[in-house]
């Protein structure tokens, strides 16, 4: 009886022995079923455009609990420890914004921070903007510090690593992105050397005998083919009107350049009176090129400088319809305007 009791305690050992490696075991399973479905499994992102920003010096724990705070995840804190080491990343997470876009996974979210993947933004300089428009654009874009607010031209410049110089038509149409923490004079700086390196490459190539002494010159003779034409078959015959009245020390005459000079006091029509009324960029009373650009000229227009249409066309008018019919000689010029712009088609 004494053996049997004994052999019956021994199995009854056993068999508790094996329900608790069986319980430990069912509970591993289940731990790391639940753990790789948390790592799998898309965080509470309601919509896109959201982000999570983490600043610089923040620990692990507090990225964790500002991502529960957000209502993201509602998964254990260790989990996302865990998920961390296992990734070999958990020291590695790099301060910045990161986008939070529907379907991003906790493994994704970390592998970003990992890498450095912080959200970026975009904001667009456009063909033919003034340099007002382009400080319009920078103020509006979001996430974006506005240190030029109340800086002067000069000042701007200055701060950029280009005092003296004016702004407008010195930075390059494109779009930039830049992340958060990045502020305008940043994206001013990129635009600016953008636009040396184009203008510097392109001037290297231009055409032979050209009346530009100077790259600035094929600048603001680029500014005016901007303004005046949008049209991409159109530029190099606009630009060839006025390197030829540039050659023949003709009055460029264009009007672009008089609604510049006028400043605020444009209210959208031109009138003969500010054609004769003198302003250094009013090309109806002063020779050759006006003092600066007066745009922002992409680089289309400034290849379109640099490399003219020859023929003799020396002057041209808009048809109305977004084109312009050009002319050889003032009698073809009167006749296509009194059509095209007084009706009076013979």
């Amino acid at each position: 009886m004494k053996q049997s009791s004994a052999n019956l305690g021994r199995v009854s050992w056993r068999l508790l022995l094996l329900i608790v490696v069986l319980a430990f075991a069912g509970t591993a399973v289940w731990f790391w079923r639940d753990f790789s479905r948390f790592g799998a499994t898309p965080l509470r992102v309601s919509a896109s455009g959201e982000s999570i920003d983490i600043g610089r010096g923040t620990s692990f724990k507090d990225i964790v609990r500002q991502l529960r705070g957000q209502g993201l995840s509602t998964s254990a804190p260790f989990y996302w420890r865990l998920l961390a080491e296992r990734m070999h990343v958990a020291g590695r997470l790099h301060a910045g914004e990161y986008a939070l876009v529907p379907g991003i996974t906790p493994q994704q979210l970390l592998s970003n921070m990992a890498q450095g993947k912080v959200m970026q933004r975009d904001v667009t300089i456009v063909d033919g903007w003034a340099f007002r428009d382009v400080l319009q654009a920078l103020a509006k874009a979001d996430k974006l510090k506005h240190d030029t607010a109340n800086l002067d031209d000069a000042t701007i410049m200055q701060k950029i690593g280009s005092p003296g110089e004016k702004p407008e038509g010195q930075f390059l149409p494109e779009t930039y992105a830049y992340v958060r923490g990045d502020s305008d004079l940043d994206v001013l700086r990129r635009a600016h050397d953008a636009m040396n390196k184009t203008l510097a490459a392109l001037w290297a190539q231009r055409d032979p005998n050209l009346p530009l002494a100077k790259p600035y010159d094929a600048l603001i003779l680029a500014s005016i083919v901007e303004k005046e034409t949008g049209r991409a078959d159109e530029r190099n015959k606009v630009a060839g009107v006025f390197v030829r009245r540039l050659q023949k020390n003709m009055l460029l005459q264009t009007d672009p350049t008089v609604i510049y000079g006028m400043g605020s006091s444009y209210a959208g029509t031109i009138h003969k009176s500010d054609l004769t009324t003198d302003t250094p960029y009013n090309t109806y009373t002063r020779l050759g090129l006006p003092p600066t650009p007066i745009a922002m000229p992409g680089k289309p227009a400034i290849e379109a400088a640099l490399h003219p249409a020859t023929g003799d066309a020396l002057y041209f008018v808009a048809r109305g319809d977004g084109t312009h019919i050009f002319a050889a000689t003032l009698e073809e010029q009167n006749r296509n305007v009194a059509c095209y712009q007084l009706k009076h088609c013979q």
